[in-house]
């Protein structure tokens, strides 16, 4: 039986009460339905946000990030006095003020193969707002292993992806990719950018894909993926079809349990943490420092984009583009000690890899990249 709707929640919900396709009945299904929203950012704000305002009755928020300064040009579910604030109580306390009729369910942990299928199970609809390949993987798969729909979406700079992956009714993630890309090939949003408004565009995409599939109305983009250009405002679709030898939803499933997927994709674990390449390849900033000061025979090689040389460098480093490193090697002397850099630590974490797999060993990683530089050495940096 469908939950009642109070007289504040009627007056509430009136424009959706006078939309035939909604109504009364589907507003009490909105009202009786539950979402897993995994990640608060980008793309989880405006989900999140619009769910709530739309009267999903029971909303989870999956995330272990804390709200950064640097994500309020597209975060918009939290503020500036959320700096600090760990992302999904910010996000908790705006949707509660936002709707205070719904619950809010939050999950301060990373979303992985050892707690997932117990924090889906509990909801109707998984929505992911995540921005790695193999998180996208492990929601893909425990979406198929529960029979639960999964509303994708993707960002970079002025592109966004959507789709509903639903192996009930149509292809899952791994129909339309079989494997991740090789480590490193595809730059995240921290290493590339994202125009501000882009996750908004295509975050709202997913919650009205989530709720017409909670109502039961209208067509969703099972078996299309959305493709757009915020540039010259396009809007294409591919269609997609089921993959017969699919390894988790075709008629022989191979993986009929979740798996490692750090492995899977090839990158390191979280036990790393985000721009380390690991204790044996790391190098601190204080340490870096130390080196310089005493006149250490070093060569630092900047792989950021040369437009980021306007915003911050080290003295002395050399620019090599991760894009152009690996055919540039030949201007780099494996016999000399070097140090790699980028803003974060992630992409020289990359480099490393690219180096050591050619024969360097006398390679380090800064770790936290030139932001760590800017944070503990030169403060007169700025960090971006």
């Amino acid at each position: 039986m469908l939950p009642e709707l109070s007289h504040e929640e009627i007056l509430r919900y009136s424009r959706h009460l006078l939309i035939p396709e909604v109504g009364l009945d589907g507003q009490k299904k909105l009202k009786a339905s539950s979402a897993l929203v995994i990640g608060t950012g980008g793309l989880g704000s405006p989900v999140a946000l619009y769910l709530a305002a739309a009267g999903v009755g029971r909303i989870g928020l999956v995330d272990y990030d804390v709200v950064d300064s640097s994500n309020l040009q597209r975060q918009v579910i939290h503020g500036t006095s959320a700096v600090g604030r760990l992302k999904i109580e910010s996000a908790r306390s705006r949707l509660l003020d936002l709707n205070p009729g719904i619950q809010v369910d939050t999950y301060n942990e990373p979303f992985t193969l050892v707690n997932a299928m117990r924090i889906a199970s509990n909801y109707d609809i998984l929505i992911d707002g995540t921005d790695n390949f193999p998180t996208r993987y492990l929601s893909n798969d425990v979406c198929v292993l529960l029979g639960k729909p999964n509303v994708y979406g993707s960002i970079f700079r002025f592109d966004g992806q959507a789709s509903v992956f639903y192996a009930k009714e149509g292809p899952c993630y791994r129909c339309l990719f079989p494997e991740p890309p090789p480590p490193g090939l595809v730059p995240s949003c921290a290493e590339g950018g994202v125009l501000g408004v882009l996750p908004g565009t295509i975050g709202t995409i997913q919650a009205s894909e989530a709720i017409k599939l909670l109502l039961g109305i209208g067509s969703s983009l099972i078996g299309r993926l959305l493709l757009y250009n915020a540039l010259d405002m396009s809007f294409e679709y591919v269609k997609l079809k089921k993959n017969p030898k699919c390894k988790v939803c075709g008629p022989h499933p191979e993986i009929t349990t979740l798996i490692d997927y750090f492995e899977f994709c090839g990158v390191p674990g979280l036990e790393h943490g985000e721009g380390s390449a690991g204790n044996d390849w790391d190098i601190t900033a204080a340490e870096l420092a130390e080196k310089i000061e005493r006149g250490d025979p070093l060569r630092l090689i900047d792989v950021r984009e040369p437009h980021e040389l306007e915003i911050s460098r080290i003295p002395g480093a050399k620019l090599f583009p991760l894009g152009s490193l690996a055919a540039r090697l030949s201007e780099l002397d494996s016999a000399q000690e070097m140090v790699v850099i980028c803003k974060s630590g992630i992409r020289s974490a990359r480099a490393l890899e690219l180096l050591v797999s050619a024969g360097f060993r006398k390679v380090r990683n800064l770790k936290g990249g030139i932001n760590a530089w800017a944070r503990e050495v030169d403060k007169s940096l700025p960090v971006y």
